[in-house]
């Protein structure tokens, strides 16, 4: 079996493992969080390249799912921890572990040195999804349809200047993230 199929399976395997705990309790909750929503992207996106073998837009999805993750992995580290005080649950626990250090690591360095890459064209996509996802999660916030789940979104518990900021940093970074991995990649 080729070393790429064998990666692919071994994420597979994590993200399944990461992934029943707390990732398929029900539709809504999955979308509502970034977290989840890059590792479904993972998951699909590794079994569509071990079933298809690739192509442009397997490509992309991987590519995508790798900028997520990391996105993922830096908001957990770098915010998330310090706001919530956690590190069990967030870094240390089977699902944080998995979803939060495991999954987006074996994404990234399968991606980095045994998959194909994408294009230039593909690197506004990150940012303009995860821009997407964060306008839709403020709006659902100030609907109160949900509350959080980041604090971030929490525009009833921060100035509105506040949320400006957090959406202008958070898309830097994941526009900075999505630069380095293909740079990176190349």
């Amino acid at each position: 079996m080729p070393l790429l199929s064998i990666a692919m399976c071994v994420i597979i395997a994590c993200e399944l493992w990461g992934l029943t705990e707390f990732g398929f309790r029900g539709v809504r909750r999955t979308l509502i969080f970034y977290t989840q929503l890059s590792n479904v992207t993972a998951l699909g996106s590794a079994v569509l390249l071990l079933v298809t073998g690739g192509g442009w837009f397997v490509t992309g999805l991987r590519y995508l799912a790798v900028c997520m993750l990391i996105m993922t992995f830096l908001v957990t580290v770098c915010v998330l921890v310090p706001a919530v005080k956690d590190v069990h649950m967030l870094l240390l626990s089977r699902t944080g572990f998995f979803l939060h250090v495991v999954c987006p690591l074996l994404n990234t360095v399968s991606y980095i040195l045994l998959e194909n890459h994408v294009s230039a064209a593909w690197i506004g996509v990150p940012p303009l999804l995860t821009l997407t996802y964060g306008l839709i999660m403020i709006w659902l916030n100030i609907k109160k349809v949900v509350v959080g789940p980041y604090p971030f979104f929490m525009v009833y518990r921060q100035t509105k200047t506040a949320t400006v900021l957090w959406v202008i940093v958070l898309f830097a970074v994941i526009a900075g993230i999505s630069a380095g991995v293909y740079t990176f990649a190349r």
